[in-house]
């Protein structure tokens, strides 16, 4: 290829790659909801996002799948699942880092405890371990005056995954 065929490709090239980057798009947004100005677009996106109660919905789905997984011996979901409950805890405390003091032991001990111990792929062991995060749970739901609020191991499988 000479200097002028490869000096046209490049022209070619920069052309494309121009009207790739001005091209518009027909989509539309739906942002009426966000607000008028820049405190109620943080209101309403906080709204949106809620405080801890959306990451405790989270919690709950990502505790029950573990039992289960755990029961069926597929211990890769189960760390999966595992995974999810840090990640939710860690994310509901950027929302609301007053529940920091009563979650540091359910993130420091009690997860990595449970990845240490699904990581061992032991049925008996997993029971024990899934004990211990029920304890954990109950404890930090009393540290932050909703005892009233008891989680027990699941009795009732509702998850559509199974491992055979």
């Amino acid at each position: 290829m000479n200097i002028q065929t490869r000096k046209g490709f490049i022209f070619i090239l920069l052309i494309i790659a121009f009207f790739s980057c001005t091209h518009r798009s027909n989509e539309t947004y739906e942002t009426n909801w966000l607000g008028n100005n820049r405190k109620e677009v943080l209101h309403n996106i906080e709204e949106q996002f809620q405080g801890f109660s959306r990451t405790m919905w989270e919690m709950s789905y990502s505790y029950q799948e573990p039992y289960w997984a755990g029961i069926d011996q597929n211990w890769k979901f189960a760390e999966y699942q595992r995974e999810h409950m840090d990640e939710a805890l860690v994310q509901g405390l950027v929302r609301r880092p007053d529940r920091t003091l009563s979650s540091q032991s359910f993130i420091n001990s009690t997860l990595p405890n449970m990845k240490a111990t699904i990581g061992q792929s032991n049925p008996d062991l997993f029971s024990q371990s899934f004990d211990i995060m029920t304890v954990a749970c109950n404890n930090c739901h009393k540290m932050e005056n909703v005892a009233f609020i008891t989680i027990k191991t699941p009795e009732n499988r509702h998850t559509i995954v199974h491992f055979k």
